[in-house]
């Protein structure tokens, strides 16, 4: 079977303070056919290339936005990547069919814990949900969106130990998308995808 290849696009404003990401970041740069850009190391200034972004978009089939929820959104960087890059005509409008096709998905921390992320709960709702932004963005280029990859709790994982175990099932995810063993079907209809990533493998996480 025919390898994919694999775009992740980290935005993380404070690297030094990471105790997530930046690992999960490292960890996406050692995988054979993935890509992993880091956008404020980049571009500290803001000032992006839009012509390099939109040829990095076109050479991969899987694109990964990694990053902190910041106030229930991404990091700005990114948000001035998407106005900068999703240009009309190369990623939707008039002949602006580029990412048909593509698989998307978000790579996010949250601080809050699980169940603060519910229609009942603290932030009233569903991490689904409050991206659907970025899922509506997926739908309008004709990109397949798939749940996130969450973690919750970000601020007390490195005491409660979770951070291995994390940066492990994010390995797998990426082993899983290059060698195309993930049911995207499924992976689609999830809410999330940590908590059933076993489910989703074809073999198994490995």
């Amino acid at each position: 079977m025919e390898k994919k290849k694999v775009l992740v696009l980290y935005a993380h404003p404070s690297q030094h303070r990471s105790e997530v990401n930046q690992l999960l970041f490292e960890k996406a740069c050692s995988i054979p056919n993935v890509t992993a850009v880091d956008l404020y190391g980049l571009y500290p200034t803001f000032d992006i290339n839009i012509d390099s972004e939109q040829q990095r978009l076109l050479d991969h089939e899987v694109v990964i936005f990694q990053f902190p929820l910041y106030w229930y959104s991404t990091p700005a960087i990114l948000k001035e990547w998407q106005d900068l890059v999703l240009e009309y005509g190369f990623a939707y409008g008039h002949e602006g069919n580029a990412l048909e096709g593509k698989t998307f998905l978000c790579a996010i921390t949250a601080g809050g814990k699980e169940d603060a992320y519910q229609s009942e709960g603290y932030n009233h709702f569903t991490i689904r949900q409050l991206l659907q932004p970025l899922e509506q963005t997926a739908t309008l280029t004709g990109m397949n969106y798939i749940a996130p990859f969450a973690l919750f709790g970000s601020r007390t994982a490195l005491e409660e130990n979770r951070i291995n175990d994390h940066v492990d099932l994010w390995s797998s995810l990426l082993t899983a998308l290059v060698e195309n063993t993930l049911d995207l079907e499924k992976a689609a209809n999830a809410e999330k995808l940590t908590h059933i990533l076993d489910e989703l493998i074809e073999g198994g996480v490995k």
